[in-house]
Parts: structure tokens; sequence; C-alpha cells
């Protein structure tokens, strides 16, 4: 016994770096039990010693110079010897780490790398805490990811129109108010329709949740089918991304309780009649806002969406020279004519864009003036440029006498009233005019009208609609313009 109890302390007093696993065991091997644990410590000299398992072989209690003691696990891979760390003895239990040691060697058993499995755990670890993390976070921060890429990295880019569109259904509102205000409104704006939605994780925007935002906006149907459109084309993108595809529910929208609450539009049929032409048209040119006024005509006369005409500039938007208006629309550029009236009309804007306004102080000094770059300013609104003509347009039907026709309803005016001119006027040119896009084959690649192609059509078109209000064309020499191109 003496001599076993010697030979066991000169073992621990080895560094066994430089030992083989065999050699370590049969130095020092005992059944570990929670009370050899505590009074196992590294002897003085050494920087660490073992005290291996006699229940679980490769395992051993491994005390530092320092004083820390871990579980460790020792054996062989493909004839080389491997070492890996079990965990503090502090922490781990004398049985969880048994039970660890025993899935190393399995591992082992297996074929494979221990410390590899290790790695792999970790990343997967690390991934789904990242994923649940991701599953926090709200709806709105992968919109923004959302509306980035659509805008910028995919094949067809959306336009700004419909960039502006998706920003608005997001917004979070409390802005002041730049546009007119209905009756009741505050003086800021309120968030948009999909705001509260967004502000969900992505893993909450589910049947339910769906469905209850439908309700709460049924109130304002059109704005609730645009939104729940919006939304399911956003689910499906995210169904399409490696980080985002585990949180989203794209069958939700295909719920029989979410369909039944989706809103059927009807199509809007607001527009002016022939009738109304001339009470109409004496009421707008009747109003005190000469801006107002001409760009209510205009639309009128054109067909143009609200967005297309307002921020129209005069330096690459108007071309007087080739009798040429450049727009910016929904279906992308495009150059329609410029008919005399409306000519006429630009050119009295023009004319007072540069003037000023007709404003002398007490001392009988004018007020420096600089002309807008907008063909249709605004001294209020925050764009430079008309943002809510509705106001006027209200007032000018009020005094004709006129139904409520919305801005809209004059461009539907321009085109329903298209079959009823005395003319035999092609239905392509009314829809190139408008910036429709082409329908059908013929119109698609057959049918490639140019600048002066549209204008004598443009113009007898013009013609009629002023003879309907009484109004007579003006003259303007050498109309036919010149052959030009989109900017």
């Amino acid at each position: 016994m003496i001599y076993i109890y010697r030979h066991y302390r000169i073992c621990l007093q080895i560094d066994y770096r430089f030992w083989s696993v065999e050699n370590m065991v049969e130095a020092a091997r005992a059944r570990l039990t929670p009370g050899r644990i505590a009074a196992f410590d590294c002897p003085e000299g050494v920087s660490q010693a073992f005290l291996w398992d006699a229940v679980v072989p490769g395992m051993a209690l491994r005390a530092a110079a320092k004083g820390r003691k871990t579980f460790i696990f020792q054996g062989r891979l493909e004839g080389k010897s491997l070492r890996m760390t079990i965990g503090d003895a502090e922490s781990w239990t004398l049985e969880l780490a048994r039970r660890r040691a025993r899935e190393i060697q399995g591992e082992i058993d297996s074929g494979r790398d221990p410390r590899v499995v290790k790695q792999e755990r970790t990343a997967a670890d690390e991934i789904k805490r990242a994923e649940a993390e991701a599953s926090k976070a709200p709806a709105a921060e992968a919109w923004a990811t959302y509306m980035e890429h659509c805008s910028t990295r995919q094949k067809r880019p959306w336009s700004a129109r419909t960039h502006q569109d998706h920003e608005r259904l997001a917004d979070p509102g409390g802005k002041p108010k730049t546009r007119g205000r209905k009756k009741g409104e505050g003086e800021t704006t309120q968030p948009g329709a999909l705001h509260g939605l967004l502000q969900l994780p992505l893993v909450k925007i589910d049947a339910d949740a769906i469905e209850s935002w439908l309700k709460e906006n049924s109130y304002r149907p059109a704005v609730a089918e645009f939104g729940f459109a919006r939304l399911r084309a956003f689910t499906r993108w995210c169904a399409r991304q490696k980080a985002y595809r585990g949180q989203v529910d794209t069958q939700a929208f295909g719920d029989d309780n979410v369909k039944e609450q989706v809103p059927e539009l009807k199509a809007r049929t607001d527009r002016l009649r022939r009738s109304d032409l001339r009470a109409w048209f004496a009421a707008v040119r009747g109003l005190g806002n000469p801006v107002h006024a001409a760009y209510l005509q205009i639309t009128l006369l054109t067909g143009c969406r609200r967005g297309e005409l307002a921020p129209l500039r005069w330096d690459d938007g108007v071309d007087f020279a080739h009798n040429a208006l450049h727009l910016d629309g929904k279906t992308g550029p495009r150059v329609i004519p410029m008919p005399p009236y409306i000519r006429a009309l630009l050119v009295d804007l023009k004319k007072r864009n540069q003037a000023g306004p007709n404003i002398v102080s007490l001392d009988g000094t004018r007020p420096a003036w600089k002309p807008s770059p907008f063909v249709f300013p605004s001294q209020t609104a925050k764009s430079g440029y008309v943002e809510e003509p509705r106001y006027s347009h209200e007032k000018a039907l009020q005094a004709a006498g006129v139904p409520h026709v919305s801005i809209h309803g004059l461009r539907r005016t321009f085109g329903s009233m298209s079959d009823a001119v005395g003319v035999d006027l092609p239905h392509g040119v009314v829809l190139q005019i408008q910036g429709h896009k082409p329908q059908g084959v013929a119109e698609q690649h057959y049918r490639v009208r140019e600048l002066e192609e549209l204008a004598p059509w443009h113009a007898k078109y013009e013609a009629w609609i002023l003879g309907q209000a009484g109004i007579e064309q003006p003259k303007v020499e050498d109309f036919q313009p010149k052959a030009v191109t989109a900017a």
C-alpha cells in the first residue's frame, strides 16, 4: 500500500502533456465522486493535473495551477489523440459530465470528429438565436428592406409613384398637413393604412391579424383593398428571402374568413357630361386662382393623371418650339402634343410666372420675385407645385351646378368623350395621349405614332370639346410640330 501511494504521488507531479493517454490512465484512475472532486488539487510545480474517471473511460477531472477545475474528455480518432473540454466542474454535475463524455465517445465511434460536431451545433444555435431575434423585430424593418430592393435592385424597379405609395402605407403620421383638409380633420397627417399592422413581428401577421385589420378599415374600402394587395405581395417576397421565409404565413391570405372581409370595389364612373362642359369651363375660367384654373382645364384636355401634370417643369417639361409636353407617369416618360388652347394657357402662365404678383408695398417698391421652375407653382405646398386642387374644383362645380366630379374624373371624361367626337378619332391615339399601356398586339408592336402624327388628332379633339363649351380655339401659326423624342 505504501508503494502504491508513493507511486500515485509521483505521477501527479509529472507534466502529463508529455504522456500518452494509456500512461495517464494507468497513473491515476479512480471513481469520481463529489468528495474526490472537491479534494483534488494541482500539485505545486506543474501546470495541471488529471484525475481520471474509472466509470467512463477517457473522462477526467483537470485541475489547473490557478485552481480552476474542469471536466475533460480524451480519446483517439483515426489514430490521433484528441482532447475536448466538457465544462467547468462548478457548473456541470458529475452525471451530466459523464453523459456528455459518453456522447463524445459515441461520435468518435461513428467516425465523426466531436470538435467539428460541436462547431456545427454552435453555428446552428447562433442561427436559431438570430432567427429568434429577427422574429421579434417589427415587420416594418422587413418592409423597408422590401422597398429598397424593389426600387433599386430588381429587374424592373418600381417607379417613384409606386415607391411613394408604399411609403404612405407605412407612414407613422403626425406630420403637419401641407395639403387641403376635409371638414373635421386635424392639423397633422394620419398614420398609413398598414402602419399599425407592420409594428407586429412577421410571425404575428397571420390570418387573425389580417382579418382584424380589414374589419378596422372597412369604412374605407378602397384603402383597405389597396393595402391588402400590397401586403400580400410583401409577404410573398419575404417567403422567397432566406432571412424571412420561416416567419411569414402566405396561406393566411387564402383563409376563408380573410377573403370574406376583403372589400369588393365598384368601378368609379364620375365624369362630366357633354351638357356640363359649357357651365364647367365658365366656372373654372372664373376662378380667382389662374394656376388652378389652367391646371384643371389642361387635365381635362389631356386626360393626364394628377401626379403627371402637377410637377411639370418649364425647363424640361414644356417645349414651345415643338408644341410638346414631356410627362413622366405611371407607364414611364412620354411626349404628347400641345394643342392651341393648351398652348395659350401655358403662355399665359409663363408670363405670370416671369412677372410675379402685382403687389406694391406702401413705399411704392415691388418685392423681389423669383420665377418658379414649376408650371403650376404653389406658395404653400412643400413641394413647390400644386398638390391639392380639389378645393378650387369643388368651388367651380358648385358654381356650375354640376354634381361632384373628382380630379381623376376629368381624366375619365377625356377618355369617355372620345367616342362622341365628330371625327374618326382612333382609340389608340386617346390611349397614347392619356398614357395607357398599348392594348393588343397591333398597338403594342405595329402602331408607332410620333408626335407629329398625334398632334392633328389631339387638336381636333380639343376643338370639339371647346366647341361644346362655346369657346373658340385659338389660331396658332405653324402648329404642326416637328419630330421630337422623349426626354
